[in-house]
């Protein structure tokens, strides 16, 4: 089975690129509703994965106590400095849905590259569960 039928493409997926600032993804994550999105860089290519509690660090590291945190601070990070970089392997299109499976199990999506490393897209968790009770029916 391809994955490329469950593969939510990237014109319809949020993410953020590594050159943004803490304070340009954090708006754009809440803006997503998600607790986590995929980070790519300017060539496209998947670079990791940035969640609520990688922003919520790195804003208690760069502001020593809560009084002192203002959006100018913000501003002084990019997303490339806090980034989950290797913690979220990303799969190939042509990845079975065996492995998909394995790597859905420690997170809610999988990030989808292609041959190049840009990425393409995310297969949810919810899709690849899915896709197993439909054929255990059978």
């Amino acid at each position: 089975m391809n994955i490329a039928s469950f593969l939510l493409p990237k014109a319809e997926v949020a993410y953020l690129r590594d050159d943004m600032t803490l304070r340009q993804g954090l708006e754009k994550l809440r803006r997503s509703g998600f607790s986590a999105i995929p980070v790519i860089d300017a060539e496209d290519r998947y670079v990791g994965v940035v969640g609520v509690a990688d922003f919520l660090w790195n804003i208690l590291a760069y502001n020593q106590s809560f009084e002192n945190i203002t959006l100018k601070n913000l501003e002084q990070a990019t997303v490339r400095d806090f980034l989950q970089s290797g913690k979220v392997k990303p799969a190939c299109i042509d990845t079975t849905m065996e492995n998909l499976l394995e790597r859905a199990k420690n997170q809610n999506f999988v990030p989808v590259v292609d041959d190049r490393n840009v990425f393409i897209g995310i297969v949810t968790r919810s899709d690849v569960i899915k896709y197993f009770v439909d054929r255990a029916k059978l």
